[in-house]
């Protein structure tokens, strides 16, 4: 029985073969390089790419090479200036090159499973978009796969070549349909072992991350809660308040059956009383993504230009180009500044007015930066009067309520403020949230709001947690030693790993140039039980080395720190060795 077609990520010992075979095929095949001395064709690259193997055991079958953005070059480069290709000055684009099979696998599953794998590795690091190279002579089966040529070609020896682009995502999905049964049959027969998943999530954002997975969706098995530490979502370590207890358990059963207020009339007041806000201004929902959906859908059309930052919280990404269909734009927030918004910049995307909406999560999910309400409202001002601007305030608590822009919200009709009430009160699984807005739009989004838009326990629950603010301001301080204490235990893991510290309940631990990648750290650490978020999908700024780790109690901080230890002991010998770029005897 022959072995499953195995996807891996090269090593060291794959080289020597991958410069064979790019010899064999590109001088002496194609004629598109002069043959070495040596028989081998190394590539400039060599040092910056990424090269995904096929093989069955030791029998390789072919390769494909990925240059990433942070590498800072191409081998497009050495054709085209940034001028002629302006489309790889930006930040989300991966080269995809020579992908190149042994011949007797030509006829095999290898070439179609290492684009898709390529696709797929792409994808998990952020990636939006790629460019290749293709034979002009294979132009048709190109723009078969979802590729189009931009109008630029380039020569290379006896070879032409049109320069190619496309969306990752589109890609992928035509690779299912193009390939359907093949990926299907493969899905389970391939030897996968990269560190994405096969599948590509069918809406394409991950929600509440995957630590409920290990619990077991169909609640059969709760008592698995107290056995894993889930530092992948954002809920608060501490439980709600002894008034919200109370609430929820005085009549269990009532409350299960008996049908809340229909438009939520008493909680609309007590987030009134206690924001001091006119409930004229407010709307109510199930959580935020409840608000998110309803609102962007009244306001948004494909036809809409949005402007979200990146990093930034991933659900505003979805609901704008996947479920609205608009073009969303990326503000890029730089490691270099500490993640911070640059204000001055900010204006000056903006003050062009081809913006519809401006969406602002502060402080930023997943950075935990906070930016400083005036310097907001001066950004803001200085704006066209056209752009509507979305502060999203789930994680303010943790700065300073009075840093809040609701008031601004609640008065000026290009603000809108949106305010969960899950993360900073414990009630995630609650879910219930406000918006804050002018009167005339706040009371046009209720009319599209449904009877009931919070269940009764919801209700109870958020009222009687804004009747204990002191309760909820101790806590919050305790957060913020928890989470100092966890960045300096995790500040000692190794050389080269930094923490990212920010303001609410979460930090960012990046792992050293070169170390495993961000999703290598979560799956070994979810051996141990302890879940963490892998950042990559959310932004190539990240470079597929990221984790985002929300702030627990004494205990579990404990765990987290034992599991990346323990993870990053077992990962870090097997990081191969960088593989060395050639000068001489390259290909591009």
């Amino acid at each position: 029985m022959s072995r499953p077609l195995q996807l891996r990520a090269a090593t060291p010992e794959d080289l020597d073969w991958i410069h064979q075979l790019r010899h064999r095929v590109y001088a002496q095949e194609l004629g598109q390089h002069a043959p070495t001395p040596d028989s081998r064709l190394r590539d400039g690259l060599d040092g910056d790419n990424v090269y995904l193997v096929a093989a069955r055991g030791d029998d390789r079958a072919g390769f494909v090479s990925i240059t990433p953005p942070w590498a800072g070059r191409y081998g497009l480069d050495k054709y085209l200036t940034r001028d002629e290709l302006p489309l790889l000055a930006d930040p989300d684009v991966f080269e995809v090159r020579i992908l190149t099979v042994e011949p007797r696998a030509r006829t095999t599953a290898a070439a179609p499973l290492l684009m898709y794998a390529a696709l797929r590795w792409i994808a998990a690091r952020g990636g939006r978009r790629i460019v290749a190279m293709g034979r002009s002579d294979l132009l048709d089966m190109y723009v078969a796969t979802g590729l189009r040529a931009v109008g630029r070609t380039v020569r290379s020896g006896a070879q032409t070549f049109e320069v190619l682009t496309g969306d990752v995502r589109e890609l992928t999905r035509a690779a299912r349909t193009r390939h359907h049964r093949l990926l299907e049959r493969l899905r389970d027969a391939a030897d996968w072992r990269l560190d994405t998943p096969f599948d590509a999530r069918p809406d394409g954002c991950e929600h509440g991350g995957d630590s409920f997975t290990a619990i077991g969706t169909d609640f059969r098995t709760l008592h698995r809660r107290q056995q894993i530490v889930a530092a992948d979502v954002l809920d608060a370590w501490f439980p709600p308040a002894p008034g919200v207890r109370a609430a929820l358990t005085e009549d269990p059963g009532w409350i299960a059956r008996t049908s809340p207020p229909a438009a939520a009339e008493g909680l609309v007041a007590q987030i009134a009383e206690s924001r001091g806000l006119a409930a004229e201004a407010l709307a109510v929902g199930a959580g935020s993504s409840d608000l998110i959906f309803r609102a962007f859908g009244q306001w948004l059309t494909p036809s809409s230009r949005v402007l979200l930052m990146d990093p930034g919280y991933g659900e505003y990404a979805h609901v704008t180009e996947q479920v609205i269909g608009c073009r969303a734009d990326r503000f890029r927030l730089r490691r270099e500044d500490g993640w911070r918004i640059d204000t001055d910049r900010l204006t000056a995307a903006v003050g062009s007015g081809r913006y519809d909406l401006v969406v602002i999560v502060n402080p930023n999910n997943p950075t935990g930066v906070h930016l400083p309400a005036a310097d907001l409202r001066r950004a803001i001002a200085a704006t066209p009067g056209r752009t509507r601007w979305w502060i999203d305030e789930a994680y303010l608590g943790y700065v300073d309520p009075a840093e809040s822009l609701a008031p601004l919200a609640a008065t000026n009709p290009r603000v809108v403020v949106c305010s969960s009430l899950s993360k900073m009160y414990a009630l995630s699984g609650a879910r219930a949230a406000y918006l804050v807005a002018a009167p005339d739009i706040a009371a046009r989004l209720r009319r599209w709001t449904p009877p009931w838009p919070v269940g009764l326990p919801a209700q109870l629950a958020a009222v009687a947690a804004l009747r204990e603010p002191a309760y909820y301001t101790d806590h919050w301080l305790r957060t913020h030693a928890l989470r100092s204490r966890l960045a300096a235990e995790l500040a000692e893991l190794g050389e080269g790993v930094s923490v990212q510290d920010g303001v609410a309940n979460f930090l960012n631990v990046t792992l050293p140039h070169g170390g495993p990648s961000a999703a290598r750290l979560v799956a070994e650490c979810r051996r141990h039980g302890v879940y963490l978020r892998d950042l990559s999908p959310l932004s190539t700024a990240y470079e597929g080395r990221t984790v985002r780790i929300s702030v627990r109690d004494t205990e579990e901080n404990a765990r987290i720190v034992a599991a990346c230890q323990a993870a990053l002991d077992v990962l870090l010998p097997l990081v191969p060795a960088p593989v060395p770029a050639f000068a001489t005897g390259t290909v591009h």
